[in-house]
């Protein structure tokens, strides 16, 4: 049914005065009136009625003796006046019938009844944000069924319930019939959405560690602001509020105030009804500290010190409920280590409110003997059983440990690929048994999209990509992407197996091939690559991996320039076209280049004791041969820090990161050096680094070696934060020394400068959240540079996905 069908068809039913709802309402009403008045001619029990005949009239799709059924009245049976009211009662009570009459004629018992009329249509009018399609979804009435005063109320409130959890709290759904021939009705629910009940202020009472600004960040809820019509989260919504008080609980708690309550939330609409007022009453208590940190165990021949030494959880830390489960984690997997099995390790807390401590006694004891009878798993569709399976560390037969069951549903949860996943341990077939069953809702995992990109440095660019997180239900991920840009064509693809022989190892199988104008240079380039890689961890935050790669390269178009004239030379005159050091590179041709190397990670960022402060770590080698006969070894490190002070308004950020690259038999090539591209601002892709000054172009040719260092803060700038504007300021410091061949003239007569020079800028940021995407805007200068270097004052990128 189209739109303007129904609409004209309910106007209709509006100039008869009366919905359809309340005809039927009215229909029963008169339906039990002449049961009042043959029934109960006299008063109630005044007289008995014997039946030998049931006439029914009027039922054209339910049949005859169904109906006798539902009255429960027998052939030849006394029958009082309160008994024909219960089989009124019970014929009504069916909702099949629209009227229902019980008339007493002798010793016939008739039964008139109007059947409801079947549904011709469902049709919605007024819906503008939510589509037919998703509202045919919810409700329950459906075309060909029989239709239902009460399903037909119960589905407006359904519609109403969806537009309440999108924020239209003033949303109201009106079911309307529209009558048809053969007993046939179209229903049609008229909908007024009303405004979004967006949230115009959201403040708290009670907090003094943390401002308003800092708590607003850690909430769901976000206060209405410019972007309004694309943000969804500043609309009020009842169910968010419950997890809002989650959040600021978990927030506070993990930062020492153990006795924080969220006393009461108060929600009002503003002067003019138009918006929310929510407020959050708070108790934030005091900051504790860890105290003394002890062991003890009730299990004999457990070695104390030896499970003191294991925990990480420090005297003078702030106390966290979430390195105390990191720690009883580490205790108990050591006793399996130590083939101790049932081992449970309880955390026993002892206040000191004095100096406001609190002192943590790690108590070992042996749980009981309880063991995995078998895992049982329901509601995957598309994910193979093996993929949730190999989440829990625990399989049948082994020991229930109930830490361990939850640490695997964190994890399934973490997979992605699921809606909801619930998991419950239950009794097995005996006491000593536990089934652990697991429902899951599968979800969309995949996803084709388009992107547009745009940066100063390398202009407008378009991407295309198909990503795959749970490749045909085996928990792998698959993706390739194409990507242009002014400057540079991308051909990408993916592969990772989570779990290689089903073991904690993740292989990877990535390749790619590019094709690049360099920004302020005269040469071209094509790199390609392809590398399988393992890695697995080594400890609780560090990984190992293992890499082997196939690369090649090519130099290409370098400008050579015109001519020189013999006779005239001059050596103040600058060489025509480029370098002949890139022109030497460039009469390589292609190469390509085998190489294995390794790398160790260590991260602390989100899992750390510290949840104001982490830490990461990077140190990798490769050994490679090139088809020319050269050798190298290329070294790299990084080294990352965050820290949030001032009540955690400020963040700072700290990067050192460098690397050298040792040819042997050879020389590097440009494509195999190092640039300072991305890694400092202040300054032009190309614009740092030793360069071949007595000819045209003076093309950077980058070094064998680089070290930077970057410091950064970002700080609120007293804008409301629903705004999502953040200020900056940074400095970085950074330089690229060292080539091989230092001969730039055609005999090699004219020396490059490759020496280690520092270049430094500083400047500030702004950050900008936005819907389409993040924004962030550099404003620097340089401080350190050469006399050649090229500078880059202003910087903006923003990328966005759909």
């Amino acid at each position: 049914m189209s739109k303007q069908g129904t609409g004209g068809r309910s106007r209709r039913a509006r100039r008869s005065g009366k919905s359809g709802l309340a005809v039927v309402r009215k229909s029963i009403v008169v339906g039990l009136l002449p049961v009042m008045a043959g029934v109960f001619p006299m008063p109630v029990g005044a007289q008995d009625y014997r039946f030998t005949n049931v006439d029914i009239q009027g039922n054209q799709r339910v049949d005859p003796a169904t109906i006798v059924t539902y009255a429960g009245i027998g052939a030849g049976e006394a029958v009082s006046a309160a008994q024909l009211n219960d089989a009124y009662q019970n014929i009504a009570g069916t909702g099949l019938f629209e009227k229902v009459e019980l008339v007493p004629s002798g010793n016939t018992l008739v039964i008139k009844v109007t059947e409801f009329p079947t549904i011709n249509v469902v049709a919605f009018e007024g819906n503008r944000r939510l589509n037919d399609e998703a509202l045919s979804g919810i409700v329950q009435s459906q075309s060909r069924r029989v239709y239902s005063p009460s399903t037909a109320e119960a589905d407006a409130a359904a519609i109403a319930e969806a537009y309440r959890q999108s924020g239209r709290l003033a949303a109201t759904v009106s079911p309307k019939i529209i009558r048809r021939s053969d007993n046939r009705v179209d229903l049609v629910f008229e909908i007024a959405e009303g405004r979004v009940s967006e949230v115009e202020r959201l403040s708290f009472v009670g907090n003094r560690a943390y401002s308003d600004g800092r708590l607003r960040r850690v909430l769901a809820t976000k206060q209405a602001g410019s972007f309004r019509q694309l943000i969804q989260r500043d609309t009020f919504v009842d169910d968010r509020i419950e997890f809002d008080k989650q959040l600021l609980t978990d927030f506070y708690r993990s930062r020492g105030f153990i006795d924080f309550q969220v006393l009461s939330v108060t929600s009002e609409l503003d002067r003019n009804r138009k918006g929310f007022l929510l407020q959050f009453n708070v108790r934030e208590g005091q900051r504790y500290r860890i105290g003394q940190v002890s062991v003890s165990s009730q299990v004999a021949g457990i070695d104390i010190d030896q499970y003191l030494k294991a925990t990480r959880m420090r005297s003078g830390a702030v106390y966290s409920p979430v390195p105390i489960d990191t720690d009883i984690a580490r205790l108990e997997r050591l006793a399996v280590d130590q083939s101790l099995n049932f081992i449970r390790v309880e955390p026993r807390l002892r206040r000191n409110d004095r100096d406001l401590t609190i002192d943590v006694e790690y108590v070992i004891s042996r749980g009981p003997r309880v063991f995995v009878e078998r895992i049982d798993i329901e509601g995957n569709t598309n994910t193979l059983d093996r993929v949730i399976r190999r989440q829990f560390k625990t399989v049948e037969g082994d020991p229930f440990n109930p830490r361990e069951v939850r640490e695997g549903a964190e994890r399934i949860r973490a997979l992605g690929f699921f809606a909801e996943a619930e998991v419950r341990p239950r009794e097995g077939t005996s006491p000593d048994q536990v089934v652990i069953d697991v429902d899951v809702e599968e979800k969309p995992t995949g996803s084709l999209g388009f992107g547009v990109a745009y940066s100063t440095n390398s202009g407008l660019g378009l991407n295309f990509s198909f990503n795959e997180a749970n490749f045909l239900g085996r928990g792998q991920s698959l993706g390739f992407d194409i990507g242009f840009t002014d400057s540079s064509q991308v051909f990408g693809f993916n592969f990772i197996e989570p779990a290689f022989l089903g073991r904690d190892v993740t292989f990877g199988l990535s390749a790619y091939y590019r094709e690049t104008e360099q920004d302020n240079a005269d040469y071209d380039t094509d790199l390609g690559r392809f590398r399988p890689s393992f890695s697995f961890p080594i400890s609780e935050r560090t990984r190992l991996g293992l890499r082997v790669a196939y690369d090649y390269g090519r130099v290409h178009n370098v400008d050579e320039g015109r001519a020189d004239d013999p006779d005239t030379p001059d050596e103040n005159e600058f060489e025509s076209g480029s370098s002949f050091i890139l022109q030497e590179e460039e009469d390589l041709g292609g190469l390509s280049s085998f190489s294995a190397g390794y790398s160790l990670t260590y991260s602390s960022m989100d899992t750390g004791l510290d949840p104001t402060a982490g830490v990461a770590f990077r140190f990798g080698q490769d050994f490679g041969y090139r088809d020319d006969g050269a050798s190298y070894i290329s070294t790299d490190a990084m080294l990352r820090a965050r820290k949030a002070i001032w009540n955690e308004e400020v963040n700072l950020r700290a990067e050192i990161e460098g690397g050298g690259v040792v040819f042997s038999g050879g020389d590097s090539r440009i494509i195999e050096r190092y640039s300072l591209s991305n890694k400092i601002r202040g300054f032009e892709p190309n614009g740092v680094g030793p360069r071949d000054r007595k000819v045209e172009n003076e093309d950077v040719l980058g070094g064998n070696y680089f070290a930077v260092a970057r410091l950064e803060a970002d700080f609120p700038l007293g804008l409301p934060e629903e705004y999502g504007i953040l200020g900056g300021v940074f400095w970085d410091i950074g330089t690229v020394w060292g080539l091989d061949n230092t001969g730039g003239g055609p005999n090699g007569d004219n020396e490059v400068d490759d020496e280690l020079y520092w270049r430094s800028a500083a400047g500030v940021s702004i950050f900008w959240e936005t819907p389409l995407g993040p924004l962030r805007f550099n404003f620097s200068r340089p401080v350190m540079k050469k006399v050649y270097d090229e500078e880059q004052n202003f910087e903006f990128t923003v990328s966005t996905r759909f």
